[in-house]
């Protein structure tokens, strides 16, 4: 059975903003029911981070034994520490935090909170009952790139990017190297939004790229906003988190996505197994987590052919994206020749491969 809290604003407006329990539903024992609690930084919408996360939530709602909830657009910060803490106050089995930001809100309620699990999304921080996962993107996002370097005829790529934290930076960086892979001339400008989902801000942000010479927009946030603002230029885009072909369709060449269903399922069986073991989890293309969109009408076959292949040398290991050498923007050597970095390395990367031009701050 599935309960829905659909913003923060309204559980604030059901139940106050005291630590109290969430409203309605079935006082934790009553049944053999897993209870699951997910938490979005943004809205559902159709398209977008919490919408692919979302349906990992609707393939696990349908699971036998299995009840979720959901609360959507939660701040992070303290307000995500109070989302965490209503859901363990009720007595969810398994609290879900699918956003940066609420890695050491998260970290403070599972301390709290010993018999129940919680699971965070793209951080790094570990607990006894506290997993840490995420996905491997940046090896989708060299694909796009390879895309986007041999689509563009200016040799120019904007890239409206939400913050420089690592994660963002280890994606521009994978996307510039697989742009310049297939055509070494090509630069990849970037923009900062300071913003996950902000509509407005991410399409003038994109637009702003596309007033000095821009033509093909690529992104790391939520909405769709660059891919609108790329359509109504003319101009080719690359979306991310789920196919967002339907906003662009003219414009759309492929997406870098997410595919969170199996993981969940997955996940949510091995709990109800007691199999369940926390730790640390960054999976790859070859796990199906992370992959692309279908590509548009407009990419020719043989560019088509070649991402293809890139995609199986990734998968079978002979294509690692960041192997060596690899150079800043100041044309110093970050990985050595032959060089495999570690995962270390690219969980912290806070510097720009060469053919970037931005800034990390």
């Amino acid at each position: 059975m599935l309960r829905t809290v659909k913003t923060w604003a309204a559980l604030t407006a059901l139940c106050g903003l005291a630590l109290t329990p969430l409203c309605g539903g079935a006082a934790a024992g009553e049944n053999k029911t897993l209870k699951v609690g997910f938490v979005y930084v943004s809205p559902v919408g159709d398209e977008g981070w919490s919408y692919a996360h979302d349906q990992g939530r609707k393939a696990i709602d349908a699971m036998p034994g299995v009840e979720t909830t959901f609360m959507e657009s939660v701040p992070e910060g303290p307000d995500s520490e109070r989302a965490f803490l209503n859901m363990a106050r009720k007595g969810y089995d398994v609290i879900v935090g699918t956003s940066f930001g609420y890695m050491d809100s998260m970290e403070k309620v599972a301390g709290q909170f010993p018999k129940t699990t919680f699971m965070h999304c793209s951080g790094y921080k570990t607990h006894e009952n506290m997993t840490a996962y995420f996905g491997r993107m940046y090896q989708a996002r060299y694909l796009t790139g390879m895309v986007a370097g041999s689509m563009t005829r200016k040799n120019e790529i904007g890239y409206v990017a939400a913050f420089p934290i690592p994660e963002v930076i280890r994606g521009i960086n994978a996307f510039t190297l697989g742009a310049r892979a297939v055509n070494p001339d090509a630069r990849v400008r970037v923009v900062w939004t300071r913003t996950w989902y902000s509509p407005d801000d991410e399409k003038k942000a994109a637009e702003s790229l596309l007033d000095v010479g821009v033509d093909v927009i690529a992104q790391h946030q939520d909405s769709a906003g660059p891919q609108e603002a790329a359509e109504a230029r003319g101009v080719y885009s690359v979306g991310y988190n789920t196919d967002m072909s339907a906003v662009a369709p003219g414009a759309h060449l492929t997406s870098a996505v997410w595919r969170w269903e199996d993981f969940y399922k997955n996940f949510i069986a091995k709990v109800q197994a007691g199999e369940w073991k926390n730790g640390n989890f960054w999976y790859g293309l070859d796990s199906g987590l992370v992959g692309i969109a279908p590509y548009g009408a407009m990419v020719p076959q043989e560019v088509r052919d070649r991402v293809d292949a890139a995609r199986q040398d990734i998968i079978d290991g002979s294509l690692v994206v960041f192997a060596g050498p690899v150079r800043d923007q100041d044309g110093r050597t970050r990985i050595a020749e032959g060089a495999l970095p570690e995962d270390s390395a690219l969980l912290g990367m806070d510097w720009f491969v060469e053919g970037v031009l931005g800034t990390t701050k």
